[in-house]
């Protein structure tokens, strides 16, 4: 070829570009594509690259990833750095040719040309292809394209574990942010936050990400909004802290949707406007926030804006947020198909989302499992379940867990019953546990799995009861009564039957009633005593009734009242109490029945 035919195929691509560049700039796109390719076949890697982008952007041609990506590679095989950057991205971001829609942007809510794909979101639908993307975006970084730099950090710091490197993510995000990249003062802040940060390493990167927050990164405006809220690397600021959520939220990062949400919810750092509040929770719950999902639930669970709960609206989002993984959401759905909150009362469903909130961690959920299992109501491979749980957690020193495993062991929770290994884990939870006291005592009292000391027994059922527990208060108050296990004390005994009583247990209500009626050592007050009885007979305690219907009927305490006396003896007589039949006999025969 002579030197004007090399110089005329020279100029050629180029012409052909030009022509290109200026019909896409008037955004004719349908004649421009056809000259791209002319120019790009002509060997020039530009027009390569441009092809690869109209396949990208569906400009003046179908969407297609694969012809995308075979006009990059070939750009990029040249040295263009443009089309390595973008090869990377397209890699990293492993989007499909169904998904004509991809976003390359660097951050939610930016706008450019196609770019990195965005960093920390973790988003991508389709699998990422990392080592090319790590092959491109090197090969770009060092040509000096500053956000492959962020790229090829990004790809260390996060892809998969045989591709990372800490120290070497850490210093590309420095290099590309000390060249003025947005993604990598973004990547180099993050970094410096990794772990316990030092009090210089936050101020640092509060420095980084100001200038990412600067270029409108949404990420960056969020983790400066977590610094204020903390104090990191500033003074503690609430209002600057929703500042940087209302932000970040505007943009559409649904963690800061969700954490001004609640701002605004709780009046934390800006006037509490609990309506625009559940508006930003419900916008980050429908991006798939969990925790945001199950705040909104919670909302609808309690009367809202003066109307009633609505355990339907509030159960479609503890679903949304169940599903999600959120424990606590699905142990309230438990809650509800237990106590028949918006659902017919069903145990088996309760247990089921009690069975996947105690699964995702929540040991509240794993408790109210047990409970189940206890009454029956759940499935018989629960009992194995929990036992598992419980036993898993007493290991790591846990003194509730400690309790509840060593109660499957007394109680033969899912394996056979063992009280000499229960024993040992209810003496350690009574270090700290009063239902953990209580039982121990129990198991002393009784002997089982240890040697039988009423003496030992009786102190541990006194710090039960001054914790609180009801049933140790009454056999507290029984062995005080009777003198086991100590000397007798009928004034302590009558206390501890008064404390149980008022905690509504209805059988300590009667022993009252028996203690103040006479005979004991304490001082006798009928009148008293007959509240008592009264107060345990209208709860369907038989006995209760047999005795007020004496005291009716000769006057003890009060007025007599032979009618309501033949009604007490006669309640008394239906359940059982034989004796009462006697006194029904010695009542008057002219009193009506």
């Amino acid at each position: 070829m002579t030197l004007l035919g090399r110089a005329t195929a020279a100029l050629r691509p180029r012409g052909l570009l030009g022509r290109a560049e200026a019909l896409a700039e008037q955004g004719n796109f349908k004649r421009a594509f056809p000259l791209f390719v002319q120019a790009a076949e002509s060997g020039s890697p530009e027009a390569e690259f441009r092809v690869a982008r109209c396949y990208l952007e569906a400009a003046g041609v179908p969407f297609s990833r694969a012809e995308a990506v075979r006009w990059l590679t070939r750009a990029a095989e040249r040295g263009y750095v443009e089309a390595q950057a973008l090869l990377a991205s397209v890699s990293l971001a492993g989007h499909t040719d169904a998904d004509p829609d991809a976003e390359l942007d660097a951050d939610p809510g930016a706008s450019s040309s196609p770019r990195p794909p965005a960093l920390f979101r973790g988003d991508h639908a389709a699998v990422p292809d990392y080592d090319l993307a790590l092959r491109w975006a090197k090969a770009a970084a060092e040509s000096g394209s500053v956000d492959s730099m962020s790229l090829v950090g990004f790809i260390l710091g996060n892809g998969p574990e045989r591709l990372r490197d800490e120290a070497a993510s850490d210093a590309w995000f420095r290099r590309a942010a000390e060249a003025g990249s947005a993604q990598g003062a973004l990547g180099l802040g993050l970094a410096l936050l990794r772990g316990e940060a030092a009090p210089d390493k936050a101020e640092e990167a509060h420095r980084w990400l100001t200038r990412a927050a600067e270029a409108d990164l949404a990420t960056a405006h969020y983790l400066l909004g977590v610094m204020a809220q903390r104090g990191l690397g500033r003074d503690e600021n609430r209002q600057d802290a929703v500042a940087c959520f209302q932000r970040a939220a505007a943009k559409g990062l649904r963690a800061a949707q969700a954490r001004y949400g609640f701002a605004l919810l709780n009046g934390d750092g800006v006037e509490k406007n609990p309506t625009e509040g559940e508006s930003w929770l419900r916008r980050a719950a429908l991006q798939g926030d969990p925790g945001a999902a199950a705040l909104v639930g919670d909302l609808y669970a309690k009367p809202h804006d003066g109307l009633p709960p609505n355990f339907a609206e509030a159960a479609s989002w503890y679903e949304r947020a169940a599903d999600a993984g959120h424990g606590g959401a699905a142990r309230a759905l438990g809650l509800m198909h237990l106590t028949g909150a918006g659902f017919a009362r069903n145990a088996a469903e309760a247990a089921r989302w009690f069975r996947i909130a105690a699964d995702a961690g929540l040991r509240d959920a794993q408790r109210d499992l047990a409970n189940l299992v206890l009454r029956g109501q759940a499935d018989p491979e629960d009992a194995a379940r929990i036992r598992a749980w419980f036993e898993q957690d007493a290991a790591t020193g846990d003194l509730v867990a400690a309790f509840n495993y060593g109660l499957c062991l007394a109680q033969g929770i899912g394996a056979e019953r063992n009280d000499a290994e229960a024993v040992v884990w209810l003496r350690r939870a009574a270090d700290g546990v009063p239902l953990a006291q209580y039982w121990y005592g129990r198991m002393l009292f009784e002997g089982r799995g240890i040697d039988r000391d009423p003496a030992l027994a009786r102190g541990f059922m006194q710090q039960a009861a001054e914790a609180g527990v009801v049933d140790a208060q009454i056999v507290l108050a029984e062995m005080n009564l009777s003198g086991v296990g100590g000397a007798k004390d009928h004034l302590s005994a009558l206390r501890w039957f008064r404390a149980a009583a008022g905690r509504g247990h209805v059988g300590a209500m009667f022993s009252v009633g028996a203690m103040l009626g006479g005979g004991h050592d304490v001082p006798t007050d009928r009148t008293e005593a007959r509240r008592w009885y009264r107060s345990a007979a209208d709860q369907g305690n038989a006995k209760a009734q047999l005795m007020l219907g004496r005291f009716l009927a000769r006057g003890l305490g009060g007025e007599k009242n032979l009618t309501e006396a033949r009604e007490c003896l006669c309640r008394a007589l239906a359940q059982g109490l034989t004796e009462a039949q006697a006194d029904l006999d010695a009542l008057p025969t002219d009193i009506a029945a």
